[in-house]
């Protein structure tokens, strides 16, 4: 996996947009030995009844394997393989600045719960991405998450998730 460079008027490296195709062909191709695998052990073949619990799925995972190994082939050994950069590293820089926040976020819920992490995740990201003043991050983060409280859980009485710490068990939801 050799970064590709491309010179004018101004020099991007990066990896070649081939060998991600091939990278997520082959996590494809996994995939669908995986549903094979657990196909195969549910059942996947004919009974006396009709298909097995696993019929329907195994074909899907041999499906997977195909579209997986075809699109493999394509980005190795085609024709038509594109060997443009599939990513610089300020794109890359981009896209982690949401995805790692979103990440922390998941986390965050399992502890603080779905309201608290994000009421946090709400007004942190408007704070650093959008560059908002705190006190509207805090307003908003705090607006959309009443709102969301008093949706679900009075309204439609539907619970959502609390987190490990329940922070907000003092409102006896």
């Amino acid at each position: 996996m050799e970064p590709i460079e491309h010179s004018g008027d101004g020099q991007r490296t990066g990896v070649a947009t081939n060998v991600i195709e091939a990278i997520v062909a082959f996590l494809i191709l996994v995939l669908g030995a995986v549903v094979i695998q657990g196909s195969w052990a549910l059942g996947s073949g004919w009974t006396s009844d009709g298909p097995g619990s696993g019929y329907f799925p195994f074909y899907i995972g041999v499906l997977l394997c195909i579209s997986g190994a075809g699109t493999m082939f394509q980005a190795l050994l085609g024709k038509n393989k594109n060997t443009e950069i599939f990513v610089d590293s300020e794109q890359l820089r981009r896209v982690l600045s949401v995805l790692l926040p979103a990440l922390v976020y998941v986390l965050a819920v399992q502890f603080l719960g779905l309201y608290v992490a994000s009421a946090l995740y709400i007004a942190l990201f408007m704070i650093i991405l959008g560059k908002y003043s705190r006190i509207k991050s805090v307003i908003t983060a705090l607006a959309v998450n009443v709102l969301f409280f008093l949706m679900f859980e009075v309204w439609f009485k539907v619970p959502l998730f609390k987190g490990k710490l329940d922070l907000l068990s003092f409102l006896g939801y």
